[in-house]
């Protein structure tokens, strides 16, 4: 139980509508950390997901330093994407250049069954929490590239390394399902599939992060818009959105995703948070 003196602020914070956010794949692209930056300063955009092996990684660090503001975490890359560590260090996860498998449920297949990759997982993950610590910037929080953060053997990884690698908050992949279909439509197979995987994976997850204090919100959405968190998406999301904190996260870019960073920028919805008092937050603010 809390102590006495605090409760009454705690049921304060449970009565707001807070929000939380995020674009994911920071440090990707020049594209993308363009429009991680004008979605912070022109929108309603308040942390991003850094990706410290993209190519857009040093340009993405600077960014963040001009905009001391913007809450940066570790978006975690084991697939569909390259490695801290060389071929030669983690020879069982990445090919001779040091690229992950695009395959994700192969990949997580293997990552569960083969034991013997399990030592690797642990000094990639830690390699690329250490690269995010030597940028100097406060981690905001750590998720992961398609949630890999939420695999068992990776979540018991993360958990292992919390106090070593200062692992305050993470991302609790959960989206409200119910919610959801009131909101969207179609794309029936891939929602209906993540919102009982996620589910499962969320609901084993919590207790380990309320065991460690690991900071979280109650719902996480846009896992079941899968590159649809669009304007028309965002404005029903904040006319319905539920009391306590709350995770949008997008993907924004100025190419392959401009509907979701058009969303984050739409003058509607920046009305919309100020009209019906949603506090914007970052994860560091939980």
């Amino acid at each position: 139980m809390p102590p006495e003196n605090l409760r009454p602020a705690m049921e304060r914070l449970k009565s707001q509508r807070r929000l939380i956010v995020n674009a994911d794949d920071f440090g990707r692209s020049h594209s993308i950390n363009e429009a991680v930056v004008r979605a912070h300063r022109e929108g309603i955009l308040t942390t991003a997901s850094l990706m410290v092996n993209g190519e857009g990684f040093q340009e993405a660090v600077a960014l963040a330093r001009e905009n001391p503001k913007l809450g940066v975490g570790l978006h975690l890359t084991l697939l569909c994407g390259t490695s801290t560590l060389s071929h030669k260090q983690i020879p069982g996860l990445v090919d001779l250049h040091g690229n992950f498998s695009n395959d994700p449920v192969r990949t997580g297949m293997r990552y569960f069954f083969a034991r013997s990759l399990r030592a690797q997982l642990e000094t990639e993950i830690k390699a690329q929490l250490d690269r995010f610590h030597s940028t100097g910037l406060t981690l905001d929080h750590v998720n992961s590239h398609l949630h890999l953060h939420l695999h068992p053997v990776v979540f018991k990884i993360l958990m292992g390394l919390t106090e070593q690698c200062r692992i305050q908050r993470m991302r609790l992949t959960r989206d409200d399902l119910r919610l959801n279909v009131r909101l969207a439509s179609g794309n029936w197979t891939y929602r209906l599939s993540h919102a009982l995987i996620f589910g499962l994976l969320g609901g084993r997850a919590r207790a380990a992060l309320l065991q460690r204090k690991i900071a979280h919100t109650n719902v996480v959405f846009g896992l079941l818009q899968n590159a649809r968190v669009d304007e028309r998406f965002v404005s029903g999301l904040l006319k319905r959105l539920p009391l306590g904190d709350s995770e949008l996260y997008s993907h924004p870019s100025l190419d392959h995703f401009r509907n979701e960073f058009d969303a984050l920028i739409s003058p509607g919805n920046k009305n919309l948070i100020r009209q019906l008092g949603i506090k914007l937050i970052r994860y560091q603010d939980l």
